[in-house]
């Protein structure tokens, strides 16, 4: 009997409808599966910070110990008790619904509080409990989520069970597989439908060590330790051939079947495939992920999986990131020394906590491409200046375009590739084409970014080629 893992992003946890009339309710029995849930879209941003624009959230008011924080907070209360008004009619599971996430913000901020007096004295550091603040606030907007799907569902008949790794009643210790282990333990799931948070406490601390890919380790996970056949992710998107906000929906495709080594290109630029250490799971235990369209049930979506090859060599995707900042350090007498400088540059791109995309070197300049926030990354500039007074290092924003898939000629596509954006009168600043025939990458200024993409994209994808895409 078929048994799936399922994690539904934040996005389609917002479209609840959705969700319950494509997804949950579709089959005629709704159990052999489990639903891991992100929080309610934008929820989870307002508790943090912005993942995009890096706008603060509640963790950040409190990290600068600015006030604000209290009034952060009432205001995300009010979000989330007006989510509930929207998705309960029934006035007692309504006061069900807000007693949870009333509760819970009260005891946060009653925590936090508590804390940060604390700290007033001088033996104790608020930065020290950074770490496990961010973790705390984590937890919330996946225990709403979760909780009102399982309270939703019950209302409908179903026997769902809110399995809550949050940690906040002190059940969940140990490491991540054995939080999992025990709250499945005693899980029949062909007779209830668990609804599990994406965020779990556990030892090794889930957003210190993958921050906001948190529940997607959670979701693998759980995937392999309960042995599921297929594990599958619902967004409110496919996963497309380019990103059809920049390209055009209608000039878009599923990508219907790829692997494993192209999801990790796709997460190496930040792309929302899946996290590559959640996919390093999935793989190990040869369990294949489907990613699915919310909005569009009866399309099979795009299936990744271990030993996928394409029958003839085909770009699958057109993907890219901008605003990535390029680092370059050039010194005439770093000649033979090349190894020792990138040692010492990567230990301060460590302590910087920035993301590194990528790194090309020759026998005097190395170059980093690097993605974080503006501050940090002008600190990191700093610091680097400060540890080689006589280098000349710069930095500047570009953007990485990568033509992407499983099998393609590298060669080819690095020369295609450079013709198809001089055509558009963009000059690559640099290019790459990696031994491993999966992707080809071009960096250009941060302006051309959506038009490298798209001419990229019209060179590749061909319409006449792909049309089988559209039937996974």
């Amino acid at each position: 009997m078929s048994y799936t893992v399922e994690k539904i992003g934040g996005t389609s946890m917002s479209a609840f409808d959705a969700i319950l009339d494509n997804i949950m309710l579709r089959p005629k029995s709704p159990y052999n599966r489990v639903f891991v849930v992100s929080a309610y879209s934008g929820i989870t941003d307002a508790l943090l910070e912005c993942k995009r624009s890096g706008k603060p959230g509640i963790y950040q008011y409190i990290a600068k110990r600015d006030e604000t924080w209290l009034k952060a907070v009432a205001d995300l209360e009010m979000r989330m008790l007006l989510v509930n008004e929207n998705m309960f009619a029934d006035p007692l599971n309504r006061r069900r619904a807000d007693k949870f996430i009333k509760s819970r913000i009260t005891d946060a901020v009653s925590c936090i509080t508590n804390i940060i007096e604390t700290c007033q004295y001088g033996q104790f550091s608020l930065r020290h409990y950074l770490p496990q603040i961010r973790e705390f606030l984590s937890s919330l907007g996946e225990a709403h989520s979760a909780y009102n799907t399982a309270l939703k569902l019950k209302t409908l008949g179903i026997n769902a069970t809110f399995v809550d790794l949050s940690g906040w009643d002190n059940k969940s210790y140990g490491s991540l597989d054995d939080v999992i282990k025990r709250a499945f333990a005693n899980i029949d799931v062909t007779k209830e439908l668990p609804i599990v948070t994406g965020y779990a406490y556990c030892d090794e601390g889930l957003m210190k060590t993958y921050d906001r890919g948190y529940s997607e380790i959670t979701f693998s996970r759980i995937a392999c330790l309960t042995h599921a056949t297929q594990a599958i992710i619902h967004k409110e998107y496919h996963l497309s051939s380019a990103d059809p906000r920049v390209v055009g929906p209608e000039n878009v495709f599923p990508m219907g079947h790829t692997n494993f080594d192209v999801a990790d290109q796709l997460a190496n630029l930040g792309m929302e495939a899946i996290h590559p250490n959640a996919a390093s799971g999935l793989r190990q235990q040869n369990i294949e992920l489907r990613i699915k369209n919310t909005f569009e049930p009866e399309h099979q979506g795009t299936l990744i999986s271990q030993n996928y090859l394409p029958d003839a060599e085909r770009v699958e995707i057109i993907a890219g990131k901008s605003k990535v900042f390029a680092l370059h350090i050039f010194d005439q007498a770093m000649v033979g020394k090349v190894d020792n400088v990138s040692y010492e540059l990567m230990e301060i791109i460590s302590d910087a906590r920035v993301k590194l995309i990528g790194k090309e070197m020759n026998a005097n300049s190395i170059t980093y491409y690097l993605s974080g926030g503006t501050e940090i990354l002008n600190k990191l500039l700093y610091k680097a200046e400060k540890r080689y007074p006589n280098s000349t290092i710069t930095g500047c924003m570009v953007a990485l375009i990568s033509i992407i898939g499983a099998s393609i000629n590298t060669n080819t596509a690095l020369s295609k590739g450079i013709l198809a954006l001089t055509d558009k009168q963009i000059s690559p600043i640099a290019a790459h084409s990696s031994m491993r025939n999966v992707n080809v990458q071009f960096v250009v200024e941060d302006k051309y970014y959506k038009a490298a993409i798209c001419a990229l994209h019209a060179e590749f994808i061909n319409q006449s080629e792909n049309t089988t895409r559209k039937i996974a």
